[in-house]
């Protein structure tokens, strides 16, 4: 089983010819709400990848955190540690352009409560995130059975809690994250560091290996990265190799970032 312990967001995307500038007011083309959150969205991509998939995390009393509970409910996702705390869900606002860029506003809500509850004895991988305080990751990482592989995607970069890392197995960050954390970045564990279009770079025991990106014509990057990493996780779960397991994770990004939503 891959327990997931996240970030759960009612996303707002609206898509405009392009990203305003500094008080600008910019004509939109149209507006869509989705499910979404770091740990939302990896969640249901391991599980669209045939993972059997439980979530941690915590959403609001407002209709927004029913939205999201019917979705992992759609999804099969197990949503036993999902609390439901009072006050609002998690949100974002997005702007996508044309050329698929987009920026985006992040508001915790709700997910400031989350934690791990009870971690299964069958979990034998674990994914989190940056979206829910370090000290939910922290308590998740101690929980976690013996033997079970730990994955980090340090998204949005922060401080890193050496307690933590000391127990992280596989660290996915972009070149942007890899770059504020710098050093602190690369250690005993496998750090896969995502280049969009330019593929990946592998550091793994003072080696690095570079893997190519598929070749696709890209409609929209939003949430890329969160399907690599889902998929990731249900690649490892299933047993296959990390470099097997990456092969996959780009595959499934492939697909995600070329088809329209």
């Amino acid at each position: 089983m891959i327990l997931v312990l996240g970030s759960l967001h009612w996303d707002v995307v609206v898509r405009a010819a392009r990203l305003p500038a500094l008080d600008e007011t910019l004509p939109g083309r149209d507006v869509d709400y989705r499910f979404g959150g770091k740990g939302g969205n990896q969640a249901l991509a391991a599980a669209a990848c045939g993972a059997r998939v439980a979530f941690a995390g915590a959403v609001g009393s407002d209709d927004a955190g029913a939205r999201m509970l019917a979705e992992l409910d759609g999804a099969s996702v197990d949503r036993d540690r999902v609390a439901r705390v009072a006050g609002a869900s998690g949100m974002s606002v997005a702007i996508e352009t044309a050329t698929g860029d987009y920026g985006a506003v992040v508001v915790t809500g709700a997910n400031a409560a989350a934690m791990p509850g009870e971690v299964p004895a069958d979990v034998t991988v674990a994914l989190i995130q940056n979206e829910v305080p370090a000290a939910a990751n922290l308590a998740l990482a101690r929980a976690l059975p013996p033997g079970a592989t730990l994955i980090l995607n340090a998204a949005p970069a922060r401080d890193v809690d050496p307690a933590l890392m000391a127990r992280v197995d596989i660290l996915v960050v972009n070149r942007v994250e890899a770059a504020q954390l710098g050093a602190a970045a690369f250690g005993a564990w496998a750090t896969v560091v995502t280049k969009g279009a330019d593929g990946l770079a592998l550091h793994r025991g003072g080696v690095v290996t570079e893997m190519p990106a598929q070749a696709v014509e890209v409609i929209s990057t939003h949430g890329a990265g969160d399907a690599f990493c889902g998929a990731l996780a249900a690649a490892m779960a299933a047993g296959v190799s990390l470099a097997k397991a990456l092969a996959v994770a780009q595959d499934h990004a492939a697909r995600h970032v070329s088809t329209p939503r």
